[in-house]
């Protein structure tokens, strides 16, 4: 019973300003709500998705994955209508993520005595950024706002690339495009551009969950953002969903293949396959080992399972 009552009040974090006052969730309650998760963890208590996943991630497509999760009943993890700075430089990482609210004079007035007593410097929408990460994403739930919602702007930029190697998915607004733009590697998913300072609004959860538009987004969540939206993946179907989008690729240059080369025709293969094609795939995949992503050794148990 206490577990529950503990778990509702970090699930209505960003309901109810008073109850955390911006603090981070407990590390066993992250786990409690991440329990599916079995992998290694950060210190705060994030799934720590590996390296070499989030690196595979960058060439998945967002429709293939999206597809997958759907399949899996995650269906609440997709958001789209962004503006960018660049529209081909992908942001893909672990989130670490942030809600803010409309501000009032005493709420923030006790968030930031206690952030000075933590240690924390400078405005709360900086105070993410202290805790990033490489290959963090930088999630914020900005309640939408636009004029006077501008949560970063090419200083802050700067810094979250300089922490992360990444960029960041607002749903709210930023500032200074063009400064941003110059800052190599680096991009930003945000509901619009606008001149204006961050103002009357103020960080009241660090690294809880959040929602993002129809998004729920939980910390440590795979952040996939292409030019098709951001796909929110949870840690624990991270390896899943990408070993399913890579094999959904190399099913298709296969078929690509076959087309070309006229063995098969179109609804041959845009079809359940018959044992012969799967034979030729299997031969195709033998002649082409530099065409698999990940090692033949996980493509062979992932193949085990498959139903074509």
């Amino acid at each position: 019973m206490k577990r529950i009552l503990i778990c509702t009040i970090v699930w209505l974090a960003c309901l109810f300003p008073i109850v955390i006052q911006a603090q981070t969730i407990p590390r066993d309650e992250l786990i409690f709500l991440t329990a599916e998760w079995k992998g290694e963890r950060f210190a705060d208590g994030r799934p720590k998705i590996p390296d070499d996943l989030i690196r595979r991630a960058r060439s998945i497509a967002i429709e293939d994955a999206w597809t997958i999760l759907n399949n899996e009943g995650y269906t609440c993890q997709y958001e789209g209508n962004w503006k960018t700075v660049h529209t081909d430089t992908p942001v893909v990482g672990r989130a670490l993520t942030a809600c803010f609210m409309p501000s009032r004079p005493d709420v923030e007035k006790n968030i930031k005595e206690r952030g000075k007593k933590d240690g924390r410097v400078g405005n709360t929408n900086a105070w993410p950024i202290d805790m990033l990460t490489k290959g963090d994403v930088y999630v914020a739930d900005g309640f939408g706002k636009i004029s006077g919602g501008t949560l970063i702007g090419s200083n802050l930029g700067n810094a979250i690339y300089s922490k992360s190697g990444n960029g960041v998915v607002f749903d709210a607004a930023a500032r200074d495009l063009e400064g941003l733009s110059e800052i190599k590697g680096f991009n930003a998913y945000v509901r619009e551009w606008h001149p204006s300072y961050l103002k009357e609004e103020v960080l009241m959860g660090l690294n809880t969950p959040i929602r993002i538009g129809h998004a729920m987004v939980m910390p440590g969540d795979l952040v996939i953002a292409k030019k098709g939206g951001v796909l929110f993946i949870p840690a624990h179907l991270a390896e899943k969903v990408i070993v399913t989008a890579e094999f959904i690729v190399l099913k298709d240059k296969f078929g690509i293949s076959m087309l070309k080369a006229g063995k098969y025709t179109p609804g041959q293969i845009d079809n359940q396959w018959t044992d012969k094609i799967k034979q030729d795939f299997l031969d195709w995949l033998q002649k082409n080992p530099n065409e698999i992503p990940m090692t033949r050794a996980q493509l062979d148990e992932y193949m085990k399972n498959r139903t074509w």
